[in-house]
């Protein structure tokens, strides 16, 4: 393979991989990706965030973050503090119930985060990273057109 195929596949291969494992971890949560993304980042920052925060963090459009965001809150997994306020801009809580779902999703991204470094140093996966963030930003570079 040159080294054209060998990235895309790879990189493709990876994405496919993370989606589908998003799908089938989630569903019986009733959950989709961007909600999952959501809950995981509140629990892991274990402080209120709000939607444009979560944009940011998550790396997804506002209007896919405000979705999740409605969808949660209807569902019981957070609530918007000073809803009064731009509702973009007020934080969002985990719920108990968004705790518990959110400390299940964690401890199951962590486990396989450790299935897929299987084999991989530290040192072999912060030079992986590294390198992963050169290419993502380069090609970022490509596509602003600098």
């Amino acid at each position: 393979m040159d080294r054209f195929s060998t990235f895309t596949v790879l990189v493709n291969r990876i994405v496919r991989n993370i989606h589908r494992i998003k799908v089938e971890e989630m569903s019986r949560f009733g959950l989709k990706s961007t909600h999952v993304s959501c809950l995981y980042y509140l629990y892991r920052e274990e402080k209120p965030l709000t939607a444009s925060e979560l944009t940011v963090i998550c790396d997804e459009d506002k209007a896919a973050i405000s979705r999740a965001v409605d969808y949660l809150s209807k569902e019981g997994y957070v609530t918007c503090e000073g809803a009064a306020l731009k509702k973009y801009k007020s934080p969002v809580v985990l719920t108990q119930k968004g705790m518990e779902v959110s400390k299940s999703i964690a401890g199951r991204v962590d486990s396989i985060l450790a299935a897929a470094s299987e084999g991989l140093s530290d040192e072999d996966r912060a030079v992986f990273y590294k390198g992963l963030d050169l290419v993502s930003g380069n090609l970022q570079k490509i596509c602003d057109g600098k």
